[in-house]
């Protein structure tokens, strides 16, 4: 039906976004930064791993714009990879028959929603309206950090009110070494793409039947 033809369309889409988008390590500019010229792709080690040791652009994204610009694209992989960890953790919980206990609003309980692309369907819209104001409200923090990410700042951090902050608020990792953190920002890359890609095929699943193999078609 229609409703099928317009998801699909839009599946295909997002997965050929996701092919295209650079996997490759982006190094965050100096602060003022706007005219320095780029660093070879090969040498933005971070972010790049195996099997793609010198990095996965094929479109040849790294190579537009200004370090400025690299560094907003390794923000966006960041925001975008832990979003999608918490979505496919949230899915196949969900899945799995696991729901809060009690009401997400008055007379609709938790149990209700039902599963997958349903649950968010089935969400009162003042429940909507209130997730996505909380995105935007972390979003909105995150650009507000100073110097900002694309001037030299801290990528991925995210400033929270009175000095508190959102991405690690204990400061676990302050204490770390520098080659354990950054094997650490490695793992949270590359299980953020992987979860990328999971999410994709949890809604391509829901949508049309038998396109994930790997998934059954009651996912």
């Amino acid at each position: 039906d229609h409703r099928l033809r317009d998801s699909v369309g839009i599946m295909q889409k997002l997965l050929l976004c996701l092919a295209l988008a650079p996997a490759a390590g982006f190094l965050s500019p100096a602060p003022g930064a706007t005219s320095v010229a780029r660093p070879a792709l090969a040498d933005l080690k971070e972010g790049a791993s195996n099997p793609f040791p010198d990095g996965w652009d094929p479109a040849g994204l790294a190579d537009l714009g200004t370090p400025a610009t690299l560094a907003w694209f390794r923000a966006a992989e960041i925001k975008h990879s832990r979003v999608a960890m918490a979505a496919s953790v949230g899915w196949i919980i969900n899945e799995a028959g696991i729901t809060f206990d009690g009401d997400i609003a008055t007379g609709v309980p938790f149990s209700s929603l039902g599963k997958g692309i349903a649950a968010w369907e089935n969400v009162p819209d003042a429940g909507k309206l209130q997730i996505i104001l909380a995105m935007g409200a972390i979003e909105t923090a995150s650009e507000f950090q100073s110097p900002h990410y694309m001037k030299g700042g801290k990528l991925g951090a995210i400033p929270g009110p009175f000095g508190l902050k959102l991405w690690d608020p204990v400061s676990s990792m302050s204490a770390m070494p520098e080659d354990v953190k950054a094997n650490k920002r490695q793992m949270e890359l590359n299980n953020g793409r992987l979860a990328m890609i999971g999410v994709a095929s949890f809604i391509a699943a829901s949508y049309v039947d038998g396109s994930v193999p790997a998934l059954p078609d009651t996912w």
